[in-house]
């Protein structure tokens, strides 16, 4: 299977290749090429007095549009090819949604289950002093991702600040409300993915309930089920990295939440039947949304999907070649160039806020979110009209014909 960087190149180029009078060849070269990229390795000590080098990256793609933006992950399998997709990922999101960011990803290859509160926070406060010098709030803003969270990025302000004689909470978003984080920060990720399903249920002659599927019970896995539950749609399966739980008529969320929160798993769940994840991926369902990590969706995969949609949370959930089967078989995929970039485009408003010193209700995030994520989703369906391409594509050739005006 192709690296998560390798499927980033395939995208770039299957939408050179689909709108070539669309898109110029000048900023599909530019996309090619990271600003900069920072490696490095760091020593934290542990707490039986023991020093451990830590990987960690940090690698900035493009900042045409405005400062590099992109969250950090602490994972074992965090790599540099992971990074550098990421990082291109985000430079396409912010375009798409219209933000005025670049991208830029990073992250650490660590298992932060294994540390201790105590080495948690030195590790943080570590890598935040081995990549100070190349980020700051007009430079280059991290958030959290996969394992991080607004006590991490807490830590980040503080040991910036410590190095810098100054405070700047524009540094960082994703923080905690306490220190200068913003409301609906938390679960605007799967607030945002909720606006571009809405946006596209009509479009896509899904009723008005609908069979779900959800993979990946974090954050955003548990947000996107909640909204659909809410919403009268049928969760029939859910899934964590141990595996999933399915029930035909439709699971309890509330009931699920409580469960998972309790006992750290999803089995056990009453009256549910396990499943894997391939069973969940391939499952009778009208639509499945990806919460976890790339490369869910393969060419072996692809053929056996049920549903009728893919809203696309997590990062790079679906491979090139699984792209062109379902496009086959008329499976509509929501990309995650859109439907998540509604973390990023709460994030930019966090930041407005900081830099205003102002504090603005959920109620008023929420509003902008809205118009945010409906414009992105009508600009994105008129162009995949216009030319005949996938979502993907046309999210690309939104995407790259903004970052193009900036050259």
């Amino acid at each position: 299977m192709a690296n998560a960087f390798e499927n980033a190149m395939k995208q770039l180029a299957e939408v050179a290749k689909r709108a070539p009078g669309v898109v110029g060849t000048e900023i599909v070269e530019y996309l090619h090429h990271p600003v900069r990229i920072v490696d490095v390795e760091f020593p934290v000590v542990m707490d039986n007095g023991s020093r451990t080098f830590f990987h960690g990256y940090r690698v900035q793609w493009n900042n045409l549009r405005g400062p590099f933006k992109g969250g950090l992950r602490f994972h074992p399998q965090v790599d540099m090819d992971e990074v550098k997709a990421l990082a291109f990922w985000m430079t396409i999101k912010c375009a798409v949604v219209n933000i005025p960011y670049g991208g830029g990803k990073g992250g650490v290859a660590v298992d932060p289950k294994r540390l201790s509160a105590g080495e948690l926070e030195r590790l943080t406060r570590a890598f935040t002093r081995s990549i100070a010098d190349v980020i700051g709030s007009d430079k280059d803003i991290p958030a959290p991702d996969v394992n991080t969270n607004a006590q991490i990025m807490d830590w980040m302000v503080d040991e910036y600040g410590k190095i810098t004689g100054k405070i700047d909470y524009a540094l960082i978003t994703g923080k905690s409300l306490g220190n200068g984080g913003s409301e609906g920060r938390g679960t605007a990720t799967g607030q945002g993915a909720w606006y571009v399903f809405e946006a596209y249920q009509k479009k896509l002659g899904l009723g008005e309930t609908c069979k779900v599927a959800v993979q990946g019970f974090g954050n955003a896995g548990q947000v996107i089920a909640s909204l659909f539950y809410q919403h009268g749609h049928q969760v029939v399966a859910v899934s964590d990295s141990h595996g999933g739980i399915y029930q035909e008529n439709g699971l309890d969320i509330p009931a699920v939440i409580t469960h998972k929160t309790s006992t750290k798993t999803l089995a056990g769940f009453p009256g549910a039947k396990e499943m894997s994840q391939e069973d969940l991926l391939t499952c009778a369902c009208d639509v499945i949304a990806p919460s976890a990590l790339e490369n869910q969706f393969t060419k072996e995969i692809a053929p056996r999907v049920q549903a009728k949609v893919i809203l696309e949370l997590a990062n790079g959930p679906t491979t090139p070649e699984a792209d062109e089967i379902f496009a086959q078989k008329n499976v509509t995929v929501i990309p995650d160039v859109l439907a998540n970039s509604g973390g990023v485009a709460t994030s930019f408003f966090e930041w407005q806020q900081n830099k205003s010193n102002e504090h603005w209700t959920e109620q008023q995030v929420f509003e902008k979110l809205k118009g945010l994520m409906d414009a992105a989703s009508q600009d994105v369906i008129s162009i995949a009209d216009q030319h005949h391409l996938t979502q993907r594509q046309a999210a690309f050739v939104l995407a790259l014909k903004r970052i193009g005006e900036k050259i």
